[in-house]
This record gives structure tokens, sequence and C-alpha cells, in this order.
């Protein structure tokens, strides 16, 4: 059965982030992941976590000001300077949270500029060389250009070639299907091809990104899938709930853990 992690930067929001964790807990989830946890003290996280029996999933190493559109930094060579200050402050909160796996956005550039190309690869392998005595895996996601235009990973088969060039056993693939549908289809084969590389999963209906219970994805056969290839690792509820989170959780009953949290 997949292992849900509930995002609490997207659901949840009826109240304020620290008490997500206590949501996400007895609505039945045993993990959750975040984008950005910078606006709070590593302890006060890990603390959450502990209470309330989850796991940290996940989280996006910091991406630069994004009111003003940044989106990262590895796929720029004018920013590989905040690239590594971005390793530094992410460390203390997987530290303080246990977290296993940190997204690393690539950033808005071109993928078919040279000097782009190259600073992600040095990126990369500096974030998974920087991690790697924490145990920690880099994980890199293709993301559409309907939601993000301009994103320089828009392409699950350009990561997919890079991770298996660069043979970095600390960097993964974070496959969200719901990009994945937009940016190819195919999904169901494009998870038994690409099982030995992916260290994260994330789901969203298509086209709407809310719950996983409806629109182009069949997503019981999917989680049978995942099963059937024998995923061990989580799947993370990226998406934007269409009303009350708990409310629209019936996809997940089936899913949810039956006991209470600590």
């Amino acid at each position: 059965m997949p292992r849900f992690a509930a995002n609490l930067t997207l659901m949840f929001t009826e109240v304020p982030l620290l008490e997500r964790f206590a949501a996400a807990a007895a609505a039945g989830f045993t993990a959750v992941e975040m984008l950005f946890p910078y606006d709070y003290a590593p302890g006060a996280l890990g603390d959450r976590l502990e209470r309330h029996g989850l796991t940290q999933a996940l989280f996006n190493l910091w991406p630069g000001d994004w009111a003003s559109g940044e989106r990262g930094f590895a796929a720029r060579p004018d920013k590989f300077a905040e690239l590594q200050d971005s390793l530094r402050r992410a460390l203390p909160y997987a530290q303080a949270t246990g977290a296993k796996r940190v997204h690393m956005m690539a950033g808005i550039a071109d993928r078919h500029d040279i000097a782009t190309v190259a600073a992600f690869r040095k990126s990369l392998a500096v974030a998974a060389h920087f991690f790697a005595p924490h145990g920690i895996d880099v994980l890199i996601e293709p993301i559409n250009g309907r939601d993000m235009p301009g994103y320089f990973l828009n392409d699950v088969d350009f990561a997919r070639d890079l991770i298996r060039e660069l043979q970095i056993p600390n960097v993964k693939l974070q496959l969200d299907l719901y990009h994945c549908q937009i940016l190819h289809g195919d999904v169901t084969m494009r998870l038994r091809e690409l099982l030995p590389i992916i260290g994260h999963i994330q789901i969203a209906s298509v086209p709407s990104r809310q719950e996983p219970d409806g629109e182009e994805l069949n997503y019981p056969f999917l989680f049978d899938e995942l099963d059937r290839l024998g995923y061990t690792g989580f799947v993370g509820c990226e998406y934007w709930p269409r009303g009350d989170t708990v409310a629209g959780l019936g996809w997940f009953q089936r899913y949810a853990r039956k006991t209470a949290p600590r």
C-alpha cells in the first residue's frame, strides 16, 4: 500500500502551518512534505513531527525570492553562490526533521543553452556531495511549462538521461504524475521504466490539480501499479483541495492510518 505524505503547504490551509501536522495525523496520514520550511525554526518542525508520529518525507531547497519569480538556482550560472547557501540553509532542517530527501529546483533558464546545462550538472554534483555524508538524497523534478513557464527542467526524458549519465547514488528523480501527464502522458509505462531512479512520487488530478479522485488519471489503478512494481517510497499529495481539506479525503480513506498518533 502506498505511503502517502500530505503536502502541508497546499493542504490543511484552514489552520496555520504548525497546526497542520496535527490535522494531517488526525486525518490518517503517517508522513508529510512541504515546499519551504524556512519561516519556522527547525526544532519547532521536528517537535511537531515527533509529537504527532509523522515522518518528514521531503522539502525543497530555498528557491530565492519566490514572489519576484525566482524558482531555484541550480541551472543559473550566475547564482552558484546562492545555490551553495541554500544547501547550508537546508541541512539544519533535514537534521531536525529527519528528512532524507530534498528537492533542488532548477530555476528559470533555457535548457538548450550550454552554460545552463553545465551549471545544472555542476549544482547536482555539488549538492549530492554535500548531502551524501548525511544520508540525504537530492531530487530533481520535471515541471510543466503551463504551471511554471520558462522552468529549466521541463522534460522527464532529459532528467532521466542526466541521472543515468551522472551515476551519483544520491541523485534521484522526483516524479510528479500530474506534471508527467501534462508533459508526456503514458504515465504507467514511465513508472515501469523509471522506478529504479525514482526517489519520490507526487500526485494530483489532471488538469485541475485538485484531489486525485477523477479527471484524466486513474489513480486507483496507478496506486495498485506502484504496489505491483514494489515501490516503497512516499507518494506526496501535492494538490489544491477544491474545498475543505478533510471533506475532500474520501479518496484517501482506504489508505489512512486507523490508530491514533502519539
